[in-house]
């Protein structure tokens, strides 16, 4: 089986930078990238030193429930180009390791399928999970801060 990393739809991200509100309703916080640990979840790159990034409240879900969990991701302030649908673990994944977890049809968690997994067993992992009838869909998620980082679907 095939599986594709997916960044955020380009449109949602088009109006965070334009000012647009957050999933909290509140405007993008603008700060400078100091070139550490700050990764764009449209691009799938990390904010070079110098240069602008969003701080969002995002809910990667398509509607209110109590699985759908909200939490702070980063942007580049500057319109960037969205990373392609692709295999390949995406650059700013550059942590030692990340949570990875199935979801159902239904946008809630699959109880059991989460695991924290080591950045290059990602692929492996998400690969298995979507072996699963029970699993539409994964989140990549901060191991240390649950914050979102892209999805992972079947190819």
């Amino acid at each position: 089986m095939s599986i594709q990393f997916k960044a955020l739809p380009t449109a949602a991200v088009r109006a965070l930078q334009r000012g647009g509100p957050d999933a909290y309703g509140l405007a993008p916080e603008h700060r400078i990238s100091d070139g550490d640990g700050v990764p764009c979840r449209h691009c799938l790159k990390n904010v070079a030193a110098g240069d602008g990034y969003l701080i969002v409240a995002y809910r990667p879900f398509p509607e209110l429930q109590p699985y759908a969990e909200t939490g702070p991701i980063f942007l580049h302030a500057e319109e960037c180009e969205r990373a392609a649908d692709g295999e390949a673990l995406p650059e700013m994944l550059a942590s030692s390791d990340y949570i990875v977890r199935g979801y159902g049809k239904d946008d809630r968690i699959v109880y059991g399928s989460g695991a924290v997994t080591p950045t290059d067993d990602i692929a492996a992992r998400a690969t298995t999970l979507l072996e699963r009838d029970d699993i539409a869909y994964i989140h990549v998620r901060s191991a240390r801060n649950n914050c979102y980082q892209c999805r992972i679907e079947r190819a």
